[in-house]
């Protein structure tokens, strides 16, 4: 009998401890580029940013000092970047919730038979294609009040009301942000959504519908549970993307008005390149990424959870 026919303990084939080794060995080759590209361009820069968060480095000198959690303080004393921090986590949490609640229903009629259903698909997905900065420049021509704004130019010949300064409120100038930011992923998410719709057996509806379940009760008990992974894998990226925004507020309301759109990205590039503050711009680096970890990583376990009870 062949050596290499002898079946092992757990019933499958023998086979030598050196061939096993060599094996593995082999495997794991094939992670070195990806290591190598970890540590290099996340690991190294991580700890340089971390080390740098602690001196007085400006950006242009080698020669700094330790200064300790001196930047970090200045980081929770400073109003502007305060803001920043709590718009960017009210912009993640809004657009997370608002596309996941237009987007999903939106892939359930899109998953219907209808005349013109490949052409509205494509519609809704074509919002996505360009890119947030295009986005937010065209955004603003289309919220500007003066005669070239859009929406003022409606509102006026419908109902003859005063152009409104859309971008130059507080309030407004986040609402905006925020479903401008809707309004581009909405359709992107639909199409995630559409591909999880398209792989749930349709013999699980045939049979409901012999039990006599509408509409309404096979969505609560078939639709959503099927979709349960595509809600996992879409607020993921949501909550990642939102917390690290910064092309679509920049281009449409440039941080303003005052600091009311200003985001933790933002803030980093004007602390760090701007400003000539390494230091406060790899303190605030540090913070976000910290809290970029804790959200989603709460967000992942809340995930989980929802999809083991829908499941």
């Amino acid at each position: 009998m062949s050596r290499l026919s002898i079946s092992g303990r757990g019933g499958g084939p023998f086979r030598p401890r050196g061939r096993r080794a060599a094996e593995n060995l082999a495997g794991s080759a094939f992670l070195m580029p990806i290591i190598a590209v970890f540590i290099i361009l996340f690991a190294v820069p991580l700890a340089q940013t971390f080390y740098f968060s602690l001196t007085n480095f400006s950006g242009y000198s080698t020669d700094v000092e330790f200064v300790g959690l001196k930047n970090y303080a200045t980081v929770f004393s400073d109003p502007s970047l305060l803001q920043g921090l709590i718009f960017t986590i009210m912009f993640a949490l809004a657009t997370t919730v608002l596309i996941t609640v237009v987007a999903i229903p939106l892939a359930v009629v899109l998953n219907k038979r209808f005349l013109g259903r490949n052409l509205v698909r494509s519609l809704f997905f074509f919002l996505s294609v360009p890119s947030m900065a295009i986005l937010g420049l065209v955004w603003q021509y289309i919220l500007s009040p003066l005669d070239n704004g859009v929406v003022n130019s409606l509102l006026h010949s419908l109902f003859g009301a005063e152009a409104v300064a859309w971008l130059a409120q507080s309030t407004s100038a986040r609402v905006c942000v925020i479903l401008v930011a809707v309004w581009a992923g909405v359709g992107w998410h639909a199409t995630l959504y559409l591909a999880y719709l398209q792989a749930i057996p349709a013999d699980l509806y045939e049979q409901a519908e012999l039990d006599g379940a509408g509409q309404l009760q096979q969505f609560r008990h078939i639709t959503l549970p099927q979709l349960a992974p595509g809600i996992v894998v879409s607020t993921f990226l949501l909550m990642s993307g939102g917390l690290k925004v910064y092309d679509l507020p920049f281009t449409l309301t440039k941080g303003g008005p005052g600091f009311a759109t200003n985001t933790l990205t933002q803030s980093i590039i004007v602390q760090g390149i701007a400003q000539g503050r390494a230091d406060v711009g790899s303190a605030l680096a540090v913070i976000f990424t910290a809290a970029v970890a804790l959200i989603v990583l709460a967000q992942l376990v809340v995930s989980n959870r929802i999809e083991r009870s829908l499941s």
